[in-house]
């Protein structure tokens, strides 16, 4: 039962606390035991378990004791690895079993706790680590936990579930207890990397990581928040409003001296002070610590002019190194929030020079927001000179921060990974994630991949995801952006109707539409002043945008609304909101703003700071500065069509990714389904839905791979991060991971193509390796003698005729191929091992492939030089060239030849009436066969006419090989990579399967 009078002491509330409070750092033990010895003696009864379970089962949704265990049962539910558990897994009922043993808790009260607090199952962050030595228990993070507290506080202030604060505080303390022990003796830097989603709380995690760490003993944490000023200008309010908080920032200023606030940070934000964190006094004085701040709101980090004094750490014990403990928990932290710009960090590393031997006592944490983007070093590892490594300016920035800091930790933060994991391993200053990689879970009430993407579909038909948000543009139903602006205007109503009818207003504060067509700043003012120009001819205040309004309204909002949010039943019910709509996104200056510039100046818009303007109401138009990083808050309708061929730069595009709560059902994505990518002869067609559905496969399978790997074996990890880079994949062969400028150390470990042509051209110029390769194929060559086919290839459009050629034609075992095929040696590293990697799985581990049609074709009557090869045949010999200077030839494979043996593989089991062409199985798959003489050996030509005999150091057996489309798995995934290691180049990679 609850309180009846919520004035009065709840004594049953304050005991469980009291007793929760003391398992803090040992975990659960005998509840009633401890309850016994610190209930009051007046009041026995207080230690009552059936009073206990009585009371769980009247509770209330807000009553303080259900409050405290539903807080205290989340954490131990999700804690990874505690001292107290050595056998059951996070987040599952034989944790919470074990959990309700320790706490001696009879059966009628674990089924009203598990009534009143169910298990979160959903999956937690996923470790990928070296081994560690363990410093950061559970017990020494609750004996020092001031700023974590006030954190932790704040988040449920802000609303956060228990679950949520939990997940945060999981995933925190697996990074803290991942860097080295600030108070070690021996320096030691940590290398991590933390991967999210696009837009899905990175900020939060790292401001938990902060937290914990500088509680734990770090002192001086460096925020790398961003290129640009907006970007470091977010950060750095984040962190002093949810981490620094209001005494912090005061300093020694009087709060309520309005002289002595002259030049503070925050003064004219409307957030300031009740939004801040406040911990009542100076840290200081509170028996914790004061942290200095380093930059602000508006000022990003300046050579220091009050002097070094700014960094120089005081130590009570001067005999003594500061990260001994009793110097350490007693000094000041600083933070500052870095913009990644060569400049800012030279004055930096410049000013942290000037300090001298104390840098290495300084326990530091430098945490890289947005890690792939600058920070990586893209130069080509071929023009490095005499093993000197050449490194882009903030790369080279960040390493003589890493240097200049010997006890410093890194930790990076993206949603794509990619480069990171491409970095290589043995290049000791460069940022590879060696120690450990942690994919953070998806977070509750977040909109990603899987709402916008039907990934489980099997004849990839429109799903209910698409369905519900997404827009194809079509060329032949025109660019729809009018439809979009529509529906900007519709959704701008819905949510002040929603306001009107009891939905809070927090969430409704901003509202935004991004265009994205184009990353040429030109191309962006044309769009603009098209918008522009279609916004004023709308009529939104007459009969005809009315009447397309309530169209809209009817067969897609109405249509796909929330049940459980206020919607109109009618677009009459709506209308009245409308124009309250157009007002608000017309107000200053009209609808439309553009985000894009060349410094920073331009930049500098009002508009653009969400955190400042009370309602942002704005179509957004702009290019590369809006995809990265950048958070535009209130995101509703998105209008994009602009095509890349790199995977990251693509995601991190997904703006409509993120958290929208009150609205989800209003967003809508329109977006390119038939766009150009390449310019002229190079053009060609592409479906930008589609590209992005198979990154998003790409980054699912990367999560799930991590996760098959993560769990222990025998207490010690199955693999290290520099093992991971096999589990990146490519399912769509033109949209690369990363950029090519950060893939120098990835090479192909993997490469999948069910139905698609595997055909290598650069074969071997060695006479002797030549010879060994033809002698190989000779069991297949024998099979093939004296055999003699027609094989017709049907009409289709290169042709609206029937055209045939003659083949010699076998059947060979899977098994036989692969032999033959795993057995060819290669001048210049195996260009077929990627395949060869497929190809060897198709034995019944990825797929099943029974045996495979060869194809020798034969050159026509007119053309034909026939010769027997290692004595087996006669066969058509081919004509090939080599690209100049290279080993590789121009083509291999004849186009009719090859478009027949597509058409098998694309129609198995089919044969016309009379046809005497072989007929393909669902598991067979085709080679063709090509003995090749190069073109520019006419004598070698004349000789085989004359003798009818090939010589096997002279003919290069080329092959075509054409899998069965049927050959893969559900996952679908086609190109995977692996990582060079300069200091391992023979060193063994985690095996694909």
């Amino acid at each position: 039962m609850t309180a009846e009078n919520t004035s009065a002491p709840d004594h049953l509330a304050d005991l469980h606390g009291e007793v929760l409070d003391a398992m803090s750092r040992r975990g659960p033990r005998h509840f009633a035991k401890l309850a016994f010895v610190l209930a009051d003696a007046d009041d026995p009864a207080d230690a009552d378990m059936a009073r206990f379970r009585d009371r769980l089962l009247a509770a209330d949704p807000g009553d303080e004791l259900l409050t405290l265990w539903r807080r205290k049962l989340t954490a131990w539910d999700f804690e990874q690895s505690p001292t107290w558990s050595a056998t059951t897994a996070p987040r599952t009922a034989e944790r919470r079993a074990e959990i309700y043993d320790k706490l001696a808790f009879g059966a009628d009260l674990r089924k009203a706790l598990d009534a009143a607090v169910p298990v979160h199952e959903e999956a937690g962050p996923v470790t990928i680590s070296r081994e560690f030595e363990p410093w950061y228990t559970r017990e020494q993070a609750a004996n020092r936990s001031f700023y974590w507290t006030s954190y932790e506080r704040l988040l449920r202030r802000k609303g956060w579930s228990d679950a949520a604060v939990s997940s945060l505080d999981e995933a925190a303390h697996a990074v803290v207890e991942r860097l080295a022990d600030p108070t070690r003796d021996t320096p030691y830097g940590a290398r991590g990397l933390v991967v999210g989603y696009v837009q899905s709380g990175k900020t939060a995690n790292f401001t938990g990581v902060t937290a914990k760490a500088i509680d734990a003993g770090y002192r001086l944490v460096i925020v790398l928040g961003g290129t640009l000023n907006l970007l470091r200008g977010q950060t750095q309010r984040r962190l002093d409003m949810e981490l620094i908080g209001q005494e912090n920032i005061l300093g020694a200023a009087d709060p309520n001296d309005p002289d002595a606030l002259v030049g503070i940070d925050y003064q004219d934000d409307e957030d300031w002070p009740a939004k801040f964190v406040s911990f009542g006094a100076r840290p200081s004085l509170l028996g914790a610590f004061d942290i200095e701040r380093l930059t602000s709101r508006d000022r990003d980090y300046m050579a220091l002019e009050r002097g070094i004094s700014a960094l120089e750490f005081e130590k009570p014990d001067r005999t003594r190194p500061l990260y001994e403990p009793a110097n350490l928990h007693a000094a000041r932290a600083r933070v500052m929030v870095v913009k990644k710009n060569k400049s800012v960090l030279e004055k930096l590393v410049t000013d942290l020079k000037k300090i001298g031997p104390i840098l290495g006592e300084i326990p530091a944490l430098i945490i890289d927001d947005e890690s792939d983007q600058a920070s990586v070093n893209t130069t080509d590892p071929k023009k490095w000179e005499d093993g000197k490594v050449t490194r882009t300016a903030i790369n080279g920035q960040i390493s003589k921060l890493l240097k200049l800091l010997p006890r410093a930790q890194y930790v990076g933060y993206t949603a794509t990974p990619f480069a990171n994991v491409f970095i290589d391993p043995g290049d000791e200053e460069d940022l590879f994630p060696r120690d450990f990689l942690i994919s953070l879970p998806r977070p509750t009430g977040y909109m990603g991949v899987q709402d916008f993407h039907d990934l489980d579909t099997i004849d990839g038909g429109e799903g209910e995801a698409e369905k519900k948000h997404v827009r194809g543009i079509y060329y032949s139903t025109g660019d729809r952006l009018q439809e979009a602006l529509d529906a900007f205007v519709l959704t701008g109503a819905l949510k002040l109707y929603r306001e009107n009818h009891g939905v809070a207003s927090g969430p409704f504060r901003h509202h935004t539409m991004l265009v994205h067509e184009s990353v040429r700043m030109a191309e962006h003012a044309v769009l603009a002043e098209r918008i522009e120009t279609m916004w004023h001819n709308a009529a939104y205040t007459g009969p005809e945008g009315h009447a397309r309004l309530a169209s809209l309204f009817d067969k897609d909002f109405h249509a796909h609304a929330d049940g459980s949010l206020p919607t109109p039943a009618t677009y009459a019910d709506l209308k009245p909101y409308v124009s309250g709509a157009r007002r608000l996104i017309n107000q200053g200056g009209g609808p439309v703003m553009v985000v894009n510039g060349e410094n920073e100046r331009d930049y500098a818009q009002p508009d653009l700071d969400f955190d400042r303007t009370p309602n942002v109401w704005k179509i957004l138009v702009g290019g590369t500065k809006l995809s990265r990083g950048f958070t535009v808050e209130g995101l509703t309708i998105t209008y994009y069509r602009r095509t890349t061929q790199q995977a990251d730069t693509l995601m991190q595009m997904g703006r409509w990714f993120g958290f929208r709560p009150g609205y989800r059902d209003l967003v809508r994505l329109y977006i390119g389904r038939e766009e150009t990518l390449g310019r002229g002869r190079n053009a060609k067609t592409v479906d930008l839905y589609e590209a992005f559905e198979a990154i998003c496969r790409d980054e699912e399978l990367f999560r799930a791979e991590l996760a098959r790997y993560a769990p222990l074996v025998d207490g010690r990890p199955q693999v290290t991060p520099a093992q991971i880079p096999p589990l990146v994949a490519q399912h769509l062969p033109w949209v690369k991971p990363s950029a090519r400028n950060k893939m120098f150390n990835a090479e192909l470990v993997e490469v999948r193509s069910p139905g698609t042509p595997i055909e290598p051209a650069a074969y071997p110029v060695d006479s002797k390796m030549t010879a060994r390769n033809t002698e190989r194929w000779k069991p297949v060559l024998a099979a093939l003698s004296g055999t003699s086919t027609t094989c017709l290839l049907l009409p289709d459009d290169t042709s609206p005729l029937s055209r045939s050629f003659q083949a010699a034609t076998t059947v060979i075992s899977h098994a036989q191929l692969l032999s033959v095929l795993s057995s060819l040696e290669w001048e210049d590293g195996n260009v077929l091992a990627p395949h060869l990697a497929y190809l060897s799985q198709l034995d019944g581990r990825l797929a099943k492939v029974d045996d495979w049609l060869v194809i020798a074709p034969q050159r026509t009557q007119r053309n034909r030089i026939e010769a027997t090869v290692v004595d087996q045949g006669p066969f058509s010999l081919f004509r090939r060239s080599r690209q100049s200077g290279k080993l590789s030839f121009g083509r291999i494979s004849g186009l009719e030849h090859r478009l027949y043996a597509q058409q098998l593989v694309n129609q198995p089991d089919s044969a016309s009436p009379g046809d005497s062409s072989p007929v393909l199985g669902a598991a067979q798959g085709v080679v063709l066969l090509y003995p090749v003489v190069e073109a520019a050996q006419d004598d070698e030509v004349k000789a085989v006419a004359a003798t009818g005999a090939a010589s096997a150091d002279r003919v290069t057996m080329a092959f075509t090989v054409i899998p069965p489309k049927a050959a893969i798995d559900t996952k679908q995934q086609l190109v995977r990579f692996r990582t060079k290691d300069s200091t391992r180049p023979d060193a063994v990679i985690v095996k694909a399967f």
